[in-house]
């Protein structure tokens, strides 16, 4: 052959060859496009989960049940899960049992320990007490419970901005964030 046919094939053969890279990456890079788009309105990786249920029991035999209609792993820390529509249940010493539930909830499935918010309602030693925050520690044997705090007994309707409730001596602590302030008591009778 001579060496003009044969430049001609070779610049013809490139010329195809950089035609085929530059189509096969134009596809590549519109394929990623449509998976990057299709992941936004239709996650493949969630990290939501339905239907939550978790147990628990400490070295004296004390029980903790949570469940949420739906729970949400915490992307920074995979301990913590975000909890909504929750309800619980704490067993003390196979004998006292606490019910709470709640609107949502945080949850570290490492000590157990929990956050409660919005429409908290409490159920211990037939009182009843309703909240907007509760934290609940297992490690700590005690229930904070505050913001909007209304607890009530057989006997009395009780406002007050904390009560503190020791889950091994079953003590209560009610008191005021301002100390001008005081609990309010109405006596049901």
């Amino acid at each position: 052959m001579k060496k003009g046919k044969i430049f001609s094939v070779l610049v013809t053969t490139s010329l195809i060859l950089v035609i085929l890279l530059a189509l096969f990456k134009y596809y590549i890079n519109n394929k990623i496009i449509t998976k990057d788009n299709k992941n936004i309105t239709e996650p493949i990786n969630s990290n939501i989960i339905v239907n939550v249920k978790y147990f628990a029991r400490d070295s004296e035999g004390n029980e903790f049940t949570i469940q949420a209609q739906e729970g949400e792993t915490d992307i920074k820390n995979t301990n913590i899960i975000f909890l909504k529509k929750v309800s619980a249940t704490i067993l003390i010493n196979k004998k006292d049992l606490i019910k709470i539930s709640s609107d949502f909830g945080k949850y570290n499935i490492n000590n157990y320990d929990t956050i409660f918010s919005k429409n908290i309602l409490i159920n211990y030693l037939e009182k009843k007490i309703s909240s907007d925050y509760l934290d609940f520690s297992i490690q700590r044997n005690s229930m904070i419970i505050s913001k909007n705090v209304i607890y009530t007994d057989n006997n009395n309707v009780l406002k007050t901005d904390v009560i503190d409730i020791n889950l091994k001596t079953k003590d209560f602590k009610f008191f005021m964030l301002d100390n001008d302030k005081k609990v309010q008591l109405i006596n049901k009778e």
